[in-house]
């Protein structure tokens, strides 16, 4: 089978050519078109028949945020800057009374969008589509694959689908701590979803809340700084990091994967398997989104008894650029 030729008819996991090289589910080469190497990934399943599908979710005129506040966490965590906000007076300058900001940030210390400069495969030392590591940074650098490629295909609007795993836990008696590696596994998913009434859609965005956010907002700084400073590497609940969950998430062809969770999927992460990031951003070419705030979103979820709705988003237009805030609502 020629990727090439797969652009409406993808392939399943099993059926995608293996590429020399590579480990298996490597789509290298499946958008590219008239010999320009693609730089989208998975939000090439966003063509205009999908968006007009998704634009369908909205039929109440209800809008939630999915943004934590950018000073949030209010512990960094991974040693990344906080948020630095300055208030500018001008009025040294200026005849009128006016003040101007300016603010300096981490783009992955939120909310945030990784985006396909993020993670190099750690086999081939490339990133997404082959791209050379030494096109990100130093003398040969370039801009490919930067996060505003995303604004030149105008920005991401898909259905987005919530997996609300804290209240599965909750009806099927599943006790953790968000702050303690525990693994989501597929079947969970699939289970919960069909519980919530959600059938998946091609182009989908799965939104998945485990809880770590809710967490976050009820303790104090000192307990916050407690839990992240007990170890090097930090322990969050989230996605199983297994081949199966690899292989589930293409066959049901998400444009994107998002939650609350530090990474999506659970960490530290697993020492004798790849991670998901390590084949979702280079291999697949999918956006991860982590510490998106879903509280709002589940309560309005539930008290709807929808959990499917319309999502915008629109990352920082940074030539270039790894990662991003994301910029999302949902719309109901």
């Amino acid at each position: 089978m020629n990727l090439h030729t797969l652009h409406h008819a993808l392939p399943s996991f099993d059926e995608i050519p293996r590429l020399p090289g590579l480990p298996k589910g490597c789509t290298w080469g499946l958008w590219d078109t008239d010999g320009q190497p693609d730089e989208l990934g998975t939000l090439n399943l966003l063509t205009p028949k999908v968006v007009i599908e998704a634009v369908k979710e909205v039929r109440l005129g209800v809008s939630v945020s999915l943004n934590l506040c950018l000073d949030q966490p209010s512990v960094p965590v991974f040693k990344r800057k906080p948020l630095e906000h300055t208030i500018i007076d001008n009025s040294d300058f200026s005849p009128s009374q006016s003040f101007d900001d300016t603010i300096s940030l981490n783009t992955q210390a939120c909310s945030q969008w990784d985006g396909l400069r993020h993670v190099v495969h750690e086999q081939s030392g490339l990133l997404y589509n082959g791209v050379p590591k030494e096109q990100i940074t130093g003398a040969h650098s370039t801009t490919r694959l930067g996060i505003d490629r995303w604004h030149q295909r105008g920005g991401i609007v898909a259905r987005g689908v919530l997996v609300d795993y804290v209240a599965y836990a909750q009806r099927h008696g599943i006790s953790y701590l968000p702050t303690e590696r525990h693994e989501i596994l597929i079947h969970e998913l699939d289970r919960a979803a069909q519980e919530q009434g959600v059938t998946f859609r091609q182009g989908d965005i799965l939104i998945v809340r485990s809880g770590l956010v809710r967490w976050q907002t009820g303790c104090s700084n000192s307990e916050e700084l407690a839990i992240w400073a007990r170890a090097k590497d930090k322990a969050c609940v989230g996605v199983a990091a297994v081949p199966e969950t690899v292989e589930w998430l293409w066959n049901r062809h998400f444009s994107a994967v998002a939650g609350d969770a530090l990474a999506w999927e659970s960490v530290p992460y697993p020492a004798d398997r790849p991670s998901l990031h390590q084949h979702l951003i280079p291999m697949f070419g999918m956006p991860i989104g982590e510490l998106w705030d879903l509280e709002e979103l589940a309560s309005t979820c539930a008290r709807l008894g929808r959990y499917s709705f319309l999502v915008t988003s629109t990352p920082l237009r940074v030539p270039g650029g790894v990662a991003s805030p994301p910029n999302a609502i949902a719309i109901f």
